[in-house]
């Protein structure tokens, strides 16, 4: 046995950590089934065991929100996030409950543009926001980004959950399922262009985007970090026209205790998954390190941030 806790203990300082109950396991945060982060995060797990020695990284279902707590209170080491929800829950300054500064949050990575986007059936009599009320709503459950932005943008557009005929589910297939089943007529989603869930609703009906260009500016308001972003004409069947839409980012948090040569090394391998990760979404084939650098009002962790001064870029 005691020959047993001395391997541990090397394995432990070889990493750099210091008093984790298991040294060679980082635990990661990725997202909702049939979403971008699953894959993605599968992608960065190989990248990461490669790049560190001895390094096994455990992937988790989660959600941008749910990562972030999840990062803040010690269930998790590294984890995808939207960059308007990270820099609020850093800040204290969002909805609850990003309403109390998480202040064990590092920024590693900015990676690419998300799209918050409507969809709804093309025979739902849904043509504009206003047109919601009384539908079928599908989102995410609390703790997903893509639910917050849900409720900001019925927000704006005068109206509460108690205006539509809402439903919360754990995973995109689930709402996509109620559309095709006609039990919902509208579905909100924050994820990449084309999104897949989509595209499977595309596949067995008709569909509508709903453009969101007339509530950006009451949007900015809530989040100064929103952003307008197109989704060009054809991303999706029979879409014949560009579609503006409320836009953020995705990106990597780390716990800003993990060791700084680890997050370095891990870093580094970010930029060297491209190739791969852009197999399962094409727009991260635009990343370099400057895009990755982004500031969103996050700090970096010491470890990123040395990585990027290698590179002539200058982080906070």
């Amino acid at each position: 046995m005691r020959i047993t806790h001395v391997a541990a203990a090397a394995i432990f300082c070889a990493l750099g950590f210091g008093g984790a109950a298991n040294a060679a396991e980082v635990r990661l945060m990725t997202g909702p089934q049939a979403g971008f982060w699953v894959p993605l995060g599968g992608q960065l797990k190989d990248a990461w065991e490669k790049a560190v020695p001895d390094l096994k990284i455990q992937s988790l279902p989660g959600a941008g929100i749910a990562n972030i707590r999840a990062i803040q209170e010690g269930k998790a080491e590294i984890g995808f996030g939207n960059t308007i929800t990270t820099a609020d829950a850093v800040a204290g300054t969002g909805e609850a409950p990003l309403d109390k500064k998480h202040d064990k949050i590092c920024n590693v990575a900015t990676l690419y543009p998300q799209y918050f986007q409507m969809v709804a059936n093309a025979d739902a009599g849904v043509n504009t926001l206003k047109e919601v009320k009384g539908k079928g709503f599908a989102t995410q459950v609390k703790g997903n980004t893509g639910e917050l932005i849900a409720r900001h943008v019925l927000r704006v557009t005068g109206y509460t959950y108690n205006d539509v005929k809402a439903s919360f589910t754990n995973s995109y297939t689930d709402s996509v399922e109620q559309m095709k089943d006609n039990r919902m007529h509208v579905f909100a989603l924050g994820t990449g262009i084309p999104a897949s869930s989509i595209m499977d609703l595309a596949s067995a009906r008709d569909i509508k985007l709903i453009d969101m260009a007339e509530i950006y500016e009451p949007m900015r308001k809530i989040n100064p970090a929103y952003k307008l972003v197109t989704i060009p004409k054809g991303t999706y069947p029979k879409q014949d026209k560009d579609v503006q839409v409320i836009g953020y980012y995705t990106h990597v948090v780390a716990a800003c205790s993990l060791p700084e040569d680890t997050v370095y090394k891990m870093t580094a391998a970010v930029l060297g998954a491209k190739d791969a990760m852009s197999t399962i979404y094409k727009e991260i084939t635009k990343l370099t390190p400057e895009i990755m650098a982004q500031d969103i009002g996050v700090k970096f962790h010491p470890g990123a941030a040395k990585w990027y001064k290698e590179k002539g870029i200058a982080v906070k």
